[in-house]
C-alpha cells in the first residue's frame, strides 16, 4: 500500500468520536433549543388571534387615512390634496368597470348588431375615459404647482388618474369628503 492510501485508511478508522443519537435523543434537542414561544395549541391560536386584531387595526387605520399606516406612495400632504381632490368629484373612470359588465352581457345575446354597438359602446367608453384622464391629470397638476409651489410635480398626476378610476366605494384609503365638498 502506498502512504496516501494507508494516511485514508487510518483517518477512516478513527470516526466521529461519539455515537449517533437516537431519533428521540435528536428531536428532544432540537424543541429545547427551538425559539418558538409557542409550542401548546392553545398558544399558538391565542397569537394568531393577537395577530389577526394587529392586522385588522393597521388596516382600520389605514382606510381612514392616518398618516402613520399609510404606505409611502400615499403618504404627505400632496397626496392627501389630491385624494380629496379626486374623491370630490365624479369621473368616467370610475364607472368603466360596470359599463363593462353591461357590455359583457350584451355580447352574449345573440343579435349582431346589439353585440356590435356594445362593444363600441365599450371602445367609446374607454375611448373618452382615457381623454378625460388625460385632461384630469394636467388639472391635478396644475392645482398641486399652485398650492404646493416647491413639491416636485413627478408621478402626481398619474396617482390621481388612477384613483379616479377606481370605484368610490372600493377606494383605498376612504374618502374623506363627500362630492361636490370644498376642502
Amino acid at each position: 500500500m502506498s502512504e496516501e492510501k494507508k494516511i485514508e485508511a487510518s483517518e477512516e478508522s478513527k470516526g466521529k468520536g461519539h455515537a449517533t443519537p437516537k431519533r428521540k435523543e435528536a428531536e428532544a434537542r432540537r424543541k429545547v433549543n427551538s425559539l418558538a414561544p409557542a409550542t401548546s395549541k392553545a398558544a399558538k391560536a391565542k397569537d394568531r388571534e393577537a395577530a389577526m386584531a394587529r392586522r385588522k387595526e393597521v388596516r382600520a387605520a389605514y382606510m381612514r387615512g392616518d398618516e402613520t399606516a399609510l404606505p409611502v406612495r400615499d403618504r404627505g400632504p400632496v397626496r392627501k390634496f389630491i385624494r380629496n381632490y379626486v374623491d370630490s368629484r365624479r369621473s368616467i373612470g370610475e364607472y368603466f368597470l360596470p359599463v363593462i359588465v353591461i357590455v359583457l352581457v350584451l355580447t352574449v345575446i345573440p343579435n349582431r348588431y346589439i353585440q356590435l354597438l356594445a362593444i363600441l359602446f365599450m371602445y367609446s367608453a374607454m375611448l373618452y375615459s382615457l381623454l378625460s384622464g388625460f385632461f384630469f391629470t394636467r388639472r391635478i397638476r396644475k392645482e398641486v404647482s399652485k398650492r404646493f409651489p416647491n413639491e416636485p410635480l413627478k408621478g402626481l398626476g398619474m396617482y390621481g388618474w388612477l384613483r379616479s378610476t377606481q370605484m368610490r366605494r372600493m377606494r383605498a384609503p376612504s374618502p374623506q369628503v363627500k362630492r361636490g365638498e370644498s376642502f
